[in-house]
């Protein structure tokens, strides 16, 4: 099996890496440091992402017929690293050409595409998606929040939780209850962020700077038009943006970028040679590149047009592990640059913290691969 890139794919990787080498200021490191759910990174990223759409690098894996270069999700999955591994200059609009813009595509209407898809082309649009709850948070189907039909108008009431961006949003891309059906019960509606009856709270974290938030819906209105598909469809839209979205953020590629940098580190201050520290740190390299194949391996399935399955979590739960382990390597070995010695590590180390939680708490992961890979009952026998 051939892991290497071709020469097309690293020209595109150089010529990313030379656009950011001209676009970021020379204080990036310490700029993007609090994350990019952050106000000053979201309006710079405003600004960012229309230079990288003037180029034709915002969202050059979309099909030709979408206004993309239809480059596919290997150039996608560079596109992503690259980004990742800078900082995330584009702020939450990944999450716009990842999954939200094919999304709507797919399943709006074409009053909704006129009107959504040219902001995200152009690089201005920001949203956040509304999915977990208090009590329903990898288990969707369990969700609360209702929206009740009221002639053309729908009244949504509820809450979410853990929201990254609801607060800088344009959009929420929300997930809502119109009938008791565990499933076919669940609606899409896309809701204008500033819409009277919402309230968005930030909830403080280590992790970053105005990272998540709850977001409550009270006696909230909108027009049956602002509905993504049917009512009941949510299962199969969600089902559909997973296949884009599973992809998502490249975290293990950071930490590979992070456990580099810190080696580079210590091996500056001769403090290298320690046979313990080379044993922990080539086990980190381990983890990180294991879950880069396991995650290479879901990339290539897409290519083929292959069926995503419980594969994915696995992928995530790696990427979990390799994450954990970088965090507790710098901990442990480089703790000053973790104490103002060093930005970009400083960054990594929040963004750590929530490995485990974004994206399908670990523990989730962990029982879908049990019942869904290992095929383990869920009592004992």
């Amino acid at each position: 099996m051939d892991f290497a890139w071709d020469e097309e794919q690293r020209a595109f990787r150089e010529a990313l890496r030379g656009f950011l080498a001209e676009t970021l200021p020379g204080d990036w490191e310490e700029f993007s440091r609090h994350g990019p759910a952050s106000p000053a990174l979201t309006a710079f990223a405003r600004g960012f992402c229309a230079k990288l759409a003037a180029r034709g690098l915002l969202f050059p894996h979309w099909p030709g017929d979408m206004g993309g270069q239809g480059l596919g999700p290997w150039h996608q999955q560079i596109l992503a690293e690259v980004m990742w591994e800078a900082g995330e200059p584009r702020g939450g609009q990944y999450m716009n050409v990842n999954w939200i813009g094919p999304t709507l595509e797919r399943f709006g209407s074409t009053e909704q595409k006129a009107r959504l898809l040219p902001p995200i082309t152009r690089g201005e649009a920001l949203w956040c998606q509304g999915f977990s709850e208090p009590d329903s948070g990898s288990d969707l189907a369990s969700l609360r929040t209702r929206a009740l039909r009221e002639g053309e108008n729908y009244r949504i009431n509820g809450q979410k939780i853990w929201t990254s961006y609801a607060g800088l949003a344009d959009h929420c891309f929300l997930l809502t209850r119109t009938s008791d059906d565990r499933k076919r019960g669940i609606t899409i509606l896309i809701v204008p962020m500033d819409t009277p009856g919402i309230t968005v709270r930030q909830i403080p974290s280590l992790i970053g700077e105005g990272d998540i938030h709850e977001v409550f819906f009270d006696d909230v209105t909108v027009p049956v038009a602002a509905r993504l598909g049917e009512e009941g469809q949510a299962w199969e839209i969600i089902a559909f943006s997973l296949t884009n979205e599973r992809l998502g953020i490249p975290r293990f590629h950071l930490a590979r970028a992070v456990l580099e940098r810190a080696v580079a580190m210590l091996k500056a201050q001769a403090r290298f040679a320690r046979e313990g520290v080379r044993i922990e740190a080539a086990r980190c390299a381990a983890l990180c590149e294991a879950a880069r194949n396991a995650s290479y391996a879901i990339v290539q399935k897409r290519v083929e047009g292959l069926r995503i399955g419980a594969e994915s979590s696995s992928a995530r739960y790696a990427t979990v592990m390799a994450e954990r382990a970088v965090c507790e390597f710098v901990t442990e070995f480089v703790p000053e640059a973790l104490a103002g010695g060093s930005a970009f590590l400083m960054m990594h180390h929040q963004r750590g913290i929530v490995a485990g939680i974004a994206a399908g708490a670990a523990e989730i992961q962990l029982n879908i691969i049990a019942s869904d890979v290992l095929e383990l009952p869920r009592e004992p026998r």
